[in-house]
């Protein structure tokens, strides 16, 4: 005839076992554990202890008693009741029972050794309770203590502390359970990572697709002039290496495209260019989005994020406008690029990446150091070798060469015929000021493009070409009114000669002018030229 120590603690314990094969979610699985384990009635507490790096040893209450300080165990999940103190929370991982280093006392030993304690009666006499008193006051018995064993290597410890004795059926349940936990546990760890590693992955296939998408922009670093040959060779010479890189310049200039030819020169070139644009991330999401956040760790974090930093792992850092980071944030950002570790938010844990940082900025940072607005030190780390990308009004030799490819580019992706850029165009182009640099060109292009009706393009500039900001090398001497209309007749009169009289269609004068026939025509009676003086 059984007694109760002889039956298990659980009325369907098998039903247990169905719904810990079922779980894939390694937090969730732990909670099941315990939470249906205290369910039964002679269990006074249910604990789980998982092997994980050592994370609290400056404060650790066993800290005197910890081998090496590397690895222990830590506390991750708790329930019970207590028949003394109804108003005790047992499910708290935060006592003083939270870590136990390995070997030492009954739980460490276990973790360590891997060798199950099963005190089935009589636990307040045994060496091995810590508290005696506290089994004698809330009626504790029993102690089973089982390694979560998964291929040999021992991931944890199961403990439970029973109300009375117990029998082999409870201990042979037990350990039958806690088998089949540490399968569930490994699986669900399995399963996480693999979910880590997808999202991970989404997320570089998001900025690999953005940079595919963008890796066409601004000409790819087209140009033969000098000041884009004296920056090719700096980029030669650093891509090579693993310096930081400070790239400066005015806003659409090309920075990006200057750091994505240094990645793609560098031995990282095979792992990927994570771009952060500073200057767009919320002050209060900046920390999150560099170094990434542990589920929980603040409202709308329902899942652990993986940072930018840990995202270019074994990769190159792109922080462009470096200049908009916080001043709070740079002292953080400072220590991953000198010491190469982070901790997410919200989570203890202390990560190494291997991150090669390339920033750029068109602010004045060194002027920003000496007011006060950016580190110094972060600011010298930064721009262990800067680069400087030349504005276009520097680089007029270039102009020609990115339009040509503009054009043909805009043209492909309206589904149109590339209109021909003139001489007159490419005149114009070239003694433009181009304050918005490379990108204004693009985009004015890309107008033009649109709204070029016959074979030659037609540009519309914002502004009137400033002289100050000329590419032309010599300066151009004041002219008067009637000099200037001289001039246009004598180059609408030599447009003519050049193509016969011909004023409208293919080879006419408006054509070889880059305007519309019937503008041309209305000049022509204006200034009082008769088109028949272009025939021979």
């Amino acid at each position: 005839m059984s007694t109760l120590g002889d039956t298990p603690l659980l009325q369907d314990p098998r039903q247990l076992l169905l719904e810990l094969a079922e779980q894939r979610d390694p937090d969730a699985l732990l909670a099941l554990i315990v939470a249906r384990l205290a369910e039964a009635e002679r269990v006074a507490l249910v604990r789980i202890w998982l092997r994980r790096p050592g994370d609290l040893c400056e404060v650790c209450p066993m800290r005197a008693e910890c081998p090496d300080r590397t690895e222990c165990l830590h506390l991750v999940a708790s329930a019970g009741r207590s028949s003394v103190d109804p108003a005790a929370d047992w499910s708290r991982v935060d006592g003083a029972f939270r870590r136990f280093p390995l070997g030492v006392r009954k739980v460490g030993h276990i973790g360590a050794t891997g060798e199950a304690l099963e005190i089935t009666h009589g636990v307040a006499e045994s060496s091995w309770i810590v508290d005696p008193e506290w089994a004698r006051r809330e009626g504790i018995d029993g102690l089973v203590g089982q390694p979560l064993v998964h291929h040999g290597e021992v991931l944890g410890v199961l403990a439970v502390f029973s109300l009375g004795p117990l029998g082999d059926a409870c201990v042979d349940w037990l350990r039958m359970i806690t088998n089949q936990a540490a399968v569930a546990l490994a699986n669900a760890r399995a399963f996480a990572e693999i979910e880590r590693l997808r999202e991970q992955l989404e997320l570089e296939n998001d900025y690999l697709r953005e940079e595919v998408e963008g890796g066409q922009r601004l000409g790819d670093l087209l140009g033969g002039s000098p000041p884009m040959e004296h920056m090719g060779r700096k980029i030669q010479l650093v891509a090579a290496t693993d310096s930081t890189v400070l790239i400066l310049g005015e806003s659409g200039t090309g920075k990006e495209l200057v750091a994505r030819e240094i990645h793609r020169l560098s031995k990282r070139a095979d792992r990927p260019l994570i771009r952060v644009n500073c200057a767009a991330i919320p002050r209060e999401l900046f920390e999150s989005e560099f170094f990434g956040h542990a589920k929980g760790s603040f409202t709308g974090a329902l899942r652990d994020r993986v940072g930018r930093f840990e995202l270019a792992h074994g990769g190159t850092l792109f922080l462009d406008e470096v200049g908009e980071i916080p001043l709070d944030l740079q002292a953080k950002l400072l220590r991953v690029l000198q010491e190469g570790e982070l901790e997410r938010v919200g989570e203890e844990r202390t990560r190494k990446v291997d991150v090669r940082v390339l920033a750029a900025t068109h602010k004045d940072l060194a002027g920003d150091v000496e007011r006060g607005a950016f580190r110094a030190d972060l600011y010298y780390r930064l721009s262990v070798f800067p680069i400087e990308v030349p504005a276009l009004r520097e680089r007029g030799a270039d102009i020609v060469l990115l339009a040509d490819r503009f054009v043909r580019d805009a043209a492909r992706r309206l589904g149109r015929r590339a209109p021909r850029i003139t001489k007159a165009t490419a005149r114009e182009l070239e003694t433009y000021g181009w304050p918005g640099n490379v990108r204004e060109l693009q985009h004015v292009l890309e107008r033009a493009v649109l709204m070029s009706s016959g074979r030659t393009l037609e540009v519309e500039l914002l502004a009137a070409p400033s002289s100050g900001r000329a590419t032309t090398p010599t300066e151009v001497p004041l002219r008067t009114a009637d000099e200037m209309r001289q001039l246009e007749i004598d180059n609408l009169r030599r447009a003519l000669v050049e193509a016969e009289g011909k004023v409208y269609g293919a080879g006419g004068a408006a054509e070889l002018l880059g305007m519309k026939a019937t503008t041309l025509a209305s000049r022509l009676k204006a200034l009082g030229v008769d088109p028949r003086e272009g025939r021979r």
